[in-house]
């Protein structure tokens, strides 16, 4: 059998882009661009100040390019695939994990929340406008003295006459203070439930958190609802439970699969650059054997973790994927994400900690990415549960 012709692509090394067909091509430089044009020159600059500054307008550009709600379909969205998705939550992370924050929160949170188990009219009065960027969402699930245990929830939601009236704090919100509409989630006497809460009602307010050493760059908030009275058809008809915020949460946990690996990406391929070029004994750091043997690993288990997010799209997109499935992803991708950082960072020596180059920021973002939306605890029990059939959560 003769050697093959195709040659050896340094960002590329498993040929994973044969996977890709024209239409995810498609998606993926389209968001890879507008990151380029709109995120990558002023980026630090948002980290170092701890903003985000225009928010409202990126999400606007955002919706055109139709980013928000992408996997959905109707009311304005593009209905993409799964691994479209994907491919532009990658390419969003690459730029920061705070931009894709953005999208994953408007998208598989709150938009996701509504189209699954919002009623027609809540659809038609949200997510036309979510998906283009018009109005931005947020998610309230997490609480300050709840955490991983969402079942222990302290909101409560009851009801008065023909309205609910809801009391309660929500912790660590993306886009809180910019949101139009707050899906939270309550305790009610009939279950937890879940409302789609203007945020402008009486009683409402979303303070933004300041002194984060990670996603500087996205808007983060506590919600507060003190007596915030709510007309029946607030809250969402399609579920009563937990399985409610699981489920957005398995949907938005799958785009971090994805996005990880557009961290680790960045921060390789600085470190891979920057070998080629620093000198030190008279050549080049890459022409040392120990700093090949870094790049060599981290290559590896960078497009291993890519192929791995490409398997769980197909099987979103086949409708087979499991949440166990995903905690096996986000487990997975983040933790050897912020491991490929951490080596890109030796390679790059002092450097790597200045933000001239994105490693040590992408460093500190995956730090919180490895926190939500499920921990390394929990993913790991999930994972043990599945793997032992016995329940080791309480």
């Amino acid at each position: 059998m003769s050697a093959s012709k195709t040659p050896f692509v340094p960002t590329d090394p498993l040929g994973l882009d044969e996977l890709l067909s024209p239409e995810d091509l498609a998606v993926r430089d389209t968001v890879r661009t507008w990151a380029a044009d709109r995120v990558l020159p002023h980026i630090a600059q948002w980290y170092e100040d701890g903003e985000l500054p225009g928010i409202r307008e990126l999400a606007r550009e955002l919706g055109s390019i139709g980013a928000l709600g992408m996997s959905l379909s109707g009311y304005g969205c593009a209905g993409a695939s799964a691994v479209q998705y994907g491919l532009a939550c990658l390419e969003l992370e690459a730029a920061d994990s705070g931009i894709r924050s953005l999208v994953s929160v408007q998208g598989s949170l709150a938009m996701y929340a509504i189209w699954k188990y919002g009623s027609e009219e809540q659809k038609e009065r949200w997510l036309p406008g979510m998906a283009a960027g018009e109005l931005i969402g947020c998610f309230g699930l997490t609480e300050p003295d709840v955490g991983s245990d969402p079942a222990a929830m302290r909101t409560y939601a009851k009801r008065d006459g023909g309205d609910w009236v809801l009391n309660g704090r929500k912790m660590w919100i993306t886009n809180g203070s910019v949101a139009a509409v707050a899906v939270v989630w309550a305790q009610t006497d009939e279950g937890i439930r879940g409302f789609a809460v203007p945020t402008d009602a009486a009683g409402f307010s979303a303070p933004e958190i300041k002194h984060k050493w990670s996603l500087r760059a996205s808007v983060t908030s506590e919600l507060v609802m003190d007596d915030v009275r709510l007309p029946a058809d607030a809250v969402l008809p399609g579920v009563t439970g937990l399985k409610g915020p699981l489920g957005c949460l398995s949907h938005a946990r799958y785009g971090i699969v994805w996005g990880s690996m557009g961290a680790a990406r960045s921060a390789f391929e600085t470190a891979l650059d920057y070998a080629r070029t620093r000198e030190q004994f008279g050549k080049p750091i890459g022409g040392f054997q120990l700093t090949q043997a870094k790049l060599a690993d981290m290559a590896l288990e960078l497009h291993k973790g890519i192929l791995l997010a490409h398997h769980l799209g197909r099987r979103m997109d086949a409708g087979t994927l499991r949440p166990e499935q995903i905690s096996f992803g986000k487990l997975n991708n983040v933790r050897e994400a912020i491991d490929i950082c951490r080596t890109a960072r030796t390679i790059l020596g002092a450097n790597g900690i200045s933000l001239e180059y994105p490693v040590m920021r992408h460093a500190t973002n995956l730090e919180s990415v490895l926190t939500y939306e499920g921990t390394v605890e929990m993913h790991q029990l999930v994972l043990g549960k599945a793997l032992t059939g016995l329940d080791a959560f309480r």
